[in-house]
């Protein structure tokens, strides 16, 4: 019998897991041999996180980065042809989403491989549910363009289609320039247009506040390299 490709999701910071990691999917992890990971360091920690007596020494890790090449990322899922069960693990929340995992699930799909998504965090949800905006249309953006210029292009761009179609738009920046757009957002959307902030989303100082552009000016909280979601409701 072939083996099954589970997705496992991870912590979005908390290392606390028994608050966002279901034990039936803490048990179910551990139980595997082979893993796909984005980062082998991270990844053992995480695993020695859900059960600090996993046998990680005999386990197989292959490494899905900017560095590897797109012909390696099938022989990833070679294993299951011998029956072994294959865990893609990200390096925050769900792998597959906004994650080169990904291109293995896609590869998994075209071999009739099962692909078995598990229950974790997701700060783009978690960030969703918490704002008080649209839940039923929304879209996840992505990075912004890092060029200035481009950048604020996006940001009216976002704005005006959440307006059009009474979308939620949601995006990410770089931790360290997280300061920077949160001001590009003030001075370039409209005062009425709602922002919401949504930042260390299950972490101890879980920071997630929506009001009206205008009502954000001169109160913004520092946001310098914590996980931040950015959220816009025109």
């Amino acid at each position: 019998m072939k083996g099954k490709l589970y997705m496992i999701p991870n912590h979005l910071g908390n290392e606390n897991t028994a608050f966002t990691i279901p034990s039936e999917v803490a048990a179910m992890a551990c139980k595997l041999r082979y893993f796909i990971v984005e980062n082998l360091r991270t990844a053992r920690r995480y695993l020695r996180l859900l059960d600090s007596q996993m046998d990680i020494d005999n386990s197989t890790f292959f490494v899905l980065d900017k560095h590897t090449g797109p012909k390696e990322y099938s022989s990833f899922l070679d294993p299951i042809k011998d029956g072994h069960n294959i865990g893609i693990i990200s390096e925050a929340g769900c792998p597959g989403v906004a994650d080169p995992g990904a291109e293995i699930v896609k590869i998994a799909h075209h071999k009739n491989i099962e692909v078995v998504p598990l229950v974790g965090p997701s700060s783009i949800l978690l960030a969703l549910m918490g704002s008080g905006m649209n839940g039923q249309n929304f879209a996840f953006n992505g990075y912004l363009p890092i060029d200035k210029n481009e950048r604020l292009k996006a940001i009216k761009q976002l704005e005006a289609r959440s307006a059009k179609e009474k979308q939620t738009q949601l995006f990410i920046e770089a931790p360290y320039r997280n300061n920077a757009l949160a001001q590009d957002i003030l001075k370039h959307c409209r005062p009425d247009t709602l922002f919401c902030i949504a930042c260390n989303v299950t972490l101890p100082d879980e920071y997630i506040v929506t009001k009206p552009v205008s009502a954000w000016k001169g109160k913004l909280p520092d946001l310098h390299k914590k996980p931040t979601m950015f959220l816009i409701q025109s």
